[in-house]
């Protein structure tokens, strides 16, 4: 007989992230690299073991074969259990009926057998898109403490922001009243991160009833959260204090890049106390030629730097040619920059090459916004791609 779970996690990575553009044509948002070594995926995974829950669900859908080959049996973040560990659960038939998730609370509603299998008196939800560390047994425990029926993860963020999220209205002792869907005019700064604790019941009570309601978006902001409110259930704010970045669009996304450099990073995936673990292919180490020259950058192994690198992060197996200059920019695993070619303020996604003296991107990072360059493309020499370009292969082919 196996033993219960406390809590098992699910982790809701099957959006588009149409948002970032081509950088997502072929991979789902959660499977996007980040920070020269990881995907945006490992931060939540590695949260998950570092808080002690180790039952994760992984609930895909759009674009799955990368995140699905990048999870594996999740032996890279002391996942591989033969109860519990990490499940990557995409849509299924079932015996009535076979269909896409339609929201994040009908993905739940479809997993309701996944989660009964472990018999965890909490559910954690979680979402694959954020960078942040987070301790989630100290939310749990609080949640017990409050004998909540469901604790919300809230961040404090400025007025001028709070529309841009769902905002929790709360009582003193930290109890929510009231919930606002991007508000006009509003009343807290207490903004939803989409981190959700339930008791495990209460939410397949709530998740059946709302499957049952024709009229429901089946979303946990929009339906699961005002529902439980209006029927007066005990629910709580757990307030948040770090870093904890929404990486859906390519600026947040380069910036959260950004964020990792300095002496004093805003944001320091060196911390030996909680490590981000990923799935690491072994390289050789990366090379500078003795005429490069690099400042402020991360370089990761298998590169061969023969230019200038400056306030910038490299991913593995990067070559950069002499002369060549990139500034301000994420370069992704197997790039090549030949010589005299020029990079700046841009995301270059993996194996394009950017032939000899072509300039991608404006010296500065300007209005019109980061230039991206998507996979496995051919920047001709002497070419130009303007500032804020979202350059794919049908752009591309249209260009030349």
């Amino acid at each position: 007989m196996f033993k219960k779970k406390e809590c098992v996690a699910m982790l809701l990575a099957g959006g588009q992230g149409s948002r970032l553009y081509t950088l997502t044509e072929k991979t789902a948002k959660p499977a996007v690299p980040f920070g020269g070594k990881y995907r945006i995926i490992d931060f939540p995974l590695s949260n998950c073991i570092n808080s002690g829950i180790d039952t994760v669900g992984v609930l895909t859908q759009y674009q799955p074969l990368v995140l699905n080959e990048y999870i594996g049996n999740g032996e890279p973040w002391d996942l591989d259990r033969v109860y519990g560990g990490v499940r990557v659960l995409p849509p299924y038939q079932g015996h009535d009926s076979s269909e896409w998730y339609k929201g994040t609370a009908n993905a739940i509603y479809q997993n309701i057998n996944f989660i009964d299998l472990y018999d965890p008196d909490y559910v954690i939800i979680l979402s694959g898109d954020h960078i942040y560390k987070m301790d989630y047994n100290a939310m749990l425990q609080f949640h017990k403490e409050k004998g909540a029926a469901c604790t919300i993860a809230v961040l404090d963020v400025s007025l001028e922001e709070a529309s841009r999220f769902g905002i929790m209205n709360t009582n003193p002792d930290g109890s929510i009243f009231e919930f606002e869907e991007k508000p006009k005019h509003p009343k807290s700064t207490k903004a939803s991160m989409g981190i959700y604790i339930f008791n495990k019941n209460t939410l397949f009570d709530y998740l059946i009833a709302d499957e049952a309601n024709p009229n429901s978006s089946n979303d946990f902001g929009k339906n699961i959260i005002p529902e439980m409110l209006k029927a007066g259930e005990k629910m709580y704010a757990y307030d948040f204090e770090g870093y904890w970045k929404d990486v859906g669009t390519i600026a947040s996304l380069w910036e959260a890049n950004m964020d990792l450099l300095g002496d004093q990073p805003v944001f320091n995936i060196h911390d030996r106390a909680w490590r981000i673990f990923f799935r690491n292919n072994p390289l050789p180490p990366h090379f500078a030629d003795k005429g490069s020259f690099v400042e402020n950058s991360i370089i990761t192994e298998g590169c061969k730097i023969n230019g200038l690198v400056k306030d910038s992060v490299i991913f593995n197996s990067v070559v950069v040619g002499k002369g060549a200059k990139i500034i301000d920019s994420v370069i992704l695993p197997g790039v090549v920059i030949e010589d005299g070619a020029t990079v700046e303020y841009s995301i270059i996604d993996s194996d394009t090459v950017i032939k000899k003296n072509a300039h991608i991107g404006s010296p500065k990072k300007t209005a019109k916004g980061i230039t991206v360059i998507g996979s496995n493309l051919t920047v001709n020499k002497d070419d130009i791609i303007e500032v804020g370009a979202m350059v794919n292969a049908e752009t591309l082919s249209s260009k030349a």
